[in-house]
């Protein structure tokens, strides 16, 4: 059922690239080793969810997650997540250089989620200026 083309007109639509910086920059409480953590996502309401599932199929990784929404006039959502940052690098990155996405500002994201996940790769993140400079890149992603 899924095809690239597909997959690129989901996550144009629906999809997002972001990282959560999870330690203030500078702070001495909860000093975690992970401290940037890398997100791809797709959201869809709950009857679209067997898309996730293939998505996850076709990926060959990542999660389903039911995702409750009290919102009036909002439906419940189902959320495909890669956050194994060895899935990100060989799988999600891969397959979006190789299918370009359509809208300017998702390919910005993108972009930005690629610096982000170099960084990380060259443990710039475990440092606070690496961290600083992480935060500074996650702030102009959409």
């Amino acid at each position: 059922m899924l095809n690239a083309n597909y997959i690129i007109g989901l996550v144009d639509g629906e999809g997002s690239f972001t990282a959560y910086v999870r330690r203030k920059v500078g702070s001495k409480e909860n000093k975690r080793r992970v401290r940037v953590e890398p997100k791809f996502y797709l959201k869809l309401i709950e009857d679209d969810k067997s898309i996730l599932y293939e998505l996850k199929k076709y990926f060959g990784c990542g999660h389903v997650y039911f995702q409750k929404d009290s919102r009036r006039n909002h439906k419940d959502c189902y959320r495909y997540e890669v956050t194994k940052r060895k899935d990100i690098i060989e799988k999600i990155i891969p397959f979006f250089l190789a299918n370009n996405l359509k809208l300017s500002s998702k390919t910005k994201d993108f972009k930005i989620f690629c610096q982000i996940m170099e960084k990380i790769k060259n443990n710039s993140h475990l440092t606070d200026s690496g961290l600083l400079k992480i935060a500074k890149l996650k702030a102009k992603m959409h």
